[in-house]
């Protein structure tokens, strides 16, 4: 695969014109920007201004004539999408001349794998035998149905150890995303399972025919579906020919489908940019293939081009040095070294402790002491490698009281009361739809689950499950609170039903059943459904509402409600997974020593261990100014099946050689932190306490 030429090391080129919309661009940048048709792969170091020139390649593209309806720019997120199209459209806006009020192009088919492939599936449904009313399941409806055919099959009362839903679940969407053999996935993935090979066969068909019975699609489908399109030659030319340019973010996180897709739509390549850095493939456990990025050049031949950004916007030099050292000892890999011309900066320090007791005291005592130099709780963060390994310091820092939120807890669509009030919703778009039908029906007073089953069962049968439904007698004692819910679903599947105004007649049904269900928390929790709320008067339909927020939620509960801490300033604690693409000033990483990073069951092959190598290199260039690694000489590790509760003693990370140590400072405590915040006790008093005094 050639290489574009471009000046190395490259530095700040002369001005470009006033009117230029690019001159911000440096010289490899430019390079990728002004590439012709031919397959292009941009390999954007950490921090090199990926978004930017993505963005910029589709604003040149449109100016060169390129139809912004035609244009398929795919992503792995609504944000990216949304972040991508908007830097496109201002340069856009002052490449035309446009004046302030008037609005630049449209980019109406930008948006994540799963997105655009629910748009397609809808749109050609009449086509492929598809049900047009089809509804998404997240992955917690998926999960529950999945347990609902595990229990048909008679596998919940198998007396050996049957895999639960969620592990049934990884299995069926890995094999399909891997497009692999279901024996090989388990050999290699889930070998603790591949006894029940043809008992999970058996337990797949069920689930895709129960899905198919009840118009579902989950995540995985939406790939699948579009992937079998693509299968068929006459429609395959028909969506290659109605995409011109297709754009792909962070190439490395593809899987084997996503890419058969590309392949299937641009089999030439012709017109295809990708854009990603093989360095930050961290996926693997979501079935994302480094492999799709290694070998570009390979699949498309002399053709493909390659394009390096290394010149990084974001941190030090020295702190490039220890992040490059670390990634080039990977021995799969596309050699790239970033660089800065940002002076100075402070070496990267490595921090020995004597274990996580000290490691935590240390950290504490780093954070406060770089928030009295002037750096904010908000531009510092702590990496590690998995959520429990944050148990000491979280203790440590509420001890002290030092605020901080840490990503992840409960998820927006696993809140109980938003699953309840989206249920309503599916199930009216949706009859057919058995796991929102059921969810509903409980939520009526005097409806058990056995009456609830019988209901959903009669729908079932029924050639009209809407009219089976307004037909079925309920238990006398839920008579009332039955015929308001029925005639709610009346409204709801009348044509003359307005959107969004028919959620807020949902949430007006379901405010008292909150106020039952949750009388505790229920002002908290009506703070989440008015942002269901907002969320809706941004889409132009429920079908649209509906499949948007399943495929790209809120990241959790009161996300959009108010600030993540009620302090003004605080700490991020973050798993390196959760940290890709965020940066802040000062980053401290946990626990790297062998074990947690890499990881002790994540050293089972070469890809893994390197996939590890990749997490640290991407916690290190998540930092701008100020690194420190954490080196504790013990850790507790438990709730590790294969090992048993141990201590691991000693081992710096095999990812920091000597050769890359010599690029840190090393930092030993001289004495334990905790004789600096736990000094001895006085001698006791002479007059003992007087807890009553104060009542006297």
């Amino acid at each position: 695969m050639a290489q574009l030429a471009a000046p190395a090391p490259p530095r700040p080129s002369r001005a470009a014109p006033v009117d230029d919309p690019f001159a911000a661009l440096n010289p490899q940048q430019r390079a990728a920007v002004m590439h012709g048709d031919e397959p292009l792969l941009v390999l954007a170091g950490a921090g090199s201004g990926k978004t930017l020139t993505l963005a910029a390649r589709v604003a040149r593209l449109v100016l060169d004539g390129a139809d912004p309806n035609r244009l398929l720019l795919l992503t792995f997120s609504r944000r990216a999408a949304q972040e991508m199209a908007r830097r496109a459209g201002r340069m856009l806006h002052r490449a035309l001349g446009l004046r302030a009020t008037q609005p630049p192009p449209q980019l109406p088919w930008a948006g994540t794998f799963h997105a655009i492939g629910a748009r397609l599936l809808r749109e050609y449904a009449g086509r492929i035998g598809l049900a047009e009313d089809f509804t998404i399941l997240d992955r917690g409806d998926a999960e529950d149905l999945m347990a609902l055919v595990r229990q048909a099959q008679g596998w919940a009362a198998a007396r050996t150890r049957f895999p639960l839903k969620a592990t049934c679940l990884a299995i069926y969407s890995r094999t399909l995303n891997r497009q692999l053999p279901l024996a090989q996935v388990l050999q290699e993935d889930f070998p603790w399972c591949a006894a029940w090979h043809d008992e999970l066969k058996a337990m797949f068909r069920a689930y895709a025919a129960e899905k198919q019975a009840q118009h579902l699609l989950d995540y995985d489908d939406l790939l699948l579906g579009w992937h079998q399109m693509l299968a068929d030659d006459g429609l395959a030319m028909q969506l290659g020919d109605r995409f011109g340019p297709v754009l792909v973010d962070e190439y490395q996180d593809t899987n084997r489908l996503q890419a058969a897709i590309l392949r299937r739509l641009k089999p030439d390549g012709r017109g295809l940019t990708v854009v990603g850095d093989d360095a930050q493939s961290i996926y693997a456990f979501r079935a994302a293939e480094v492999c799709n990025i290694l070998g570009f050049g390979q699949q498309f031949g002399d053709a493909a081009r390659t394009v390096l950004l290394e010149r990084n916007y974001r941190s030090t030099q020295p702190i490039l040095d220890a992040s490059n050292a670390v990634i080039a000892l990977a021995e799969q890999r596309h050699a790239k070294t970033l660089w800065t011309d940002r002076r100075g900066g402070s070496r990267p320090r490595l921090v020995t402790v004597a274990d996580e007791l000290d490691q935590a005291r240390w950290v504490a005592d780093s954070v406060l002491e770089q928030r009295e130099q002037g750096l904010a709780l908000t531009q510092q963060a702590v990496l590690f490698r998995t959520g429990h390994h944050s148990a000491a310091l979280e203790l440590e820092l509420a001890r002290r009281d030092i605020p901080f939120v840490k990503f992840g807890g409960l998820k927006f669509l696993e809140a109980a009361h938003v699953k309840d009030l989206l249920a309503v919703l599916r199930w009216a778009q949706n009859p057919r739809g058995a796991l929102a039908g059921y969810r509903v029906a409980l939520l009526v007073p005097g409806i058990g689950p056995a009456a609830a089953r019988r209901l959903i069962d009669a729908m079932a049968a029924a050639p009209d499950p809407a009219a089976a439904l307004r037909a079925w007698v309920p238990p006398p004692a839920a008579a009332s609170d039955w015929a308001a819910l029925v005639g709610l679903l009346d409204v709801l599947q009348s044509d003359a039903s307005p959107w969004p105004a028919e959620l807020e007649a949902v949430r007006a049904w379901y405010q008292p059943h909150l106020q039952r269900l949750h009388a505790d928390d229920a002002a908290v929790r009506s703070l989440d459904l008015e942002q269901l709320q907002r969320l809706a008067a941004a889409q132009g339909s429920r079908e649209r509402f509906l499949t948007e927020l399943t495929l790209d939620p809120p990241e959790a509960t009161s996300d959009e409600a108010g600030p993540p801490h009620p302090d003004e300033d605080y700490l991020t604690l973050s798993t390196i997974h959760a940290a890709k693409g965020q940066e802040w000033n000062a980053v401290t990483i946990l626990n790297v020593i062998d074990g947690c990073l890499p990881a002790d069951l994540a050293t089972g092959s070469a890809a893994a261990v390197a996939e590890e190598r990749r997490l640290l290199y991407v916690a290190m260039t998540r930092a701008k100014q100020q690194l420190q690694l954490m080196v504790p000489l013990r850790f507790h590790v438990g709730q590790q099946h294969r090992l048993g509760d141990r201590h691991l003693y000693g081992g710096m990370s095999r990812f920091v050689t000597p050769e890359v140590a010599a690029l840190f400072d090393r930092v030993a405590p001289a004495a334990p932190a905790a004789d600096r915040h736990d000094p001895p006790l006085p001698p006791r008093a002479a007059q003992p306490l007087q807890l009553g005094a104060l009542w006297d």
